[in-house]
């Protein structure tokens, strides 16, 4: 809305923290940030800093207040969604919503793949999610194949209960 407006409106992806940019991108008296999750709350530099510092340890950099891509708003807001349905195991299928949008993206983690695979099972699809571990497993022998083994036990583990 913001942007069929006129305003220079952007989210900025800060580590651990989603907040919305007003004006020229990048640190300097140009730029405004807001919380979206605090009401609006205008965010000072040091508010920023704050921010950054609880889910990094790191200081704030500049290169952390640039405008994020579309991908990556998508991506937050999907990893937001997979967190909340993983409070509430009763909402599962929010989760392998969440996380198969995610694999639909052109680049995602290999892990979703495992964590998929998790929630088939946990769901009660023991043989799509026993085919999913192995797959995953496959990924993983490339780096680690002890882990790799690990995760083919509970391929078996899985199609064990499809009796």
């Amino acid at each position: 809305m913001a942007r069929r407006a006129g305003a220079p409106v952007y989210g900025v992806a800060l580590p651990g923290h989603f907040v919305v940019g007003f004006g020229e991108p990048g640190a300097g008296a140009g730029q405004v940030l807001a919380d979206p999750f605090d009401g609006g709350r205008v965010l000072s530099e040091a508010d920023a800093q704050t921010l950054v510092a609880g889910a990094t340890g790191a200081p704030l950099d500049a290169s952390m207040l640039a405008p994020a891509g579309v991908l990556d708003v998508v991506l937050r807001i999907l990893n937001n969604v997979r967190a909340w349905a993983a409070a509430r195991p009763e909402r599962s299928d929010v989760s392998l919503w969440a996380v198969e949008l995610s694999l639909l993206l052109p680049a995602h983690a290999a892990r979703l793949r495992y964590e998929r695979a998790q929630l088939l099972v946990q769901r009660g699809d023991f043989r799509d999610g026993a085919r999913e571990l192995e797959a995953y497993a496959e990924v993983v022998a490339a780096v680690d194949e002890p882990a790799a083994e690990q995760v083919r036990g509970q391929a078996r583990a899985a199609r064990a209960l499809l009796n």
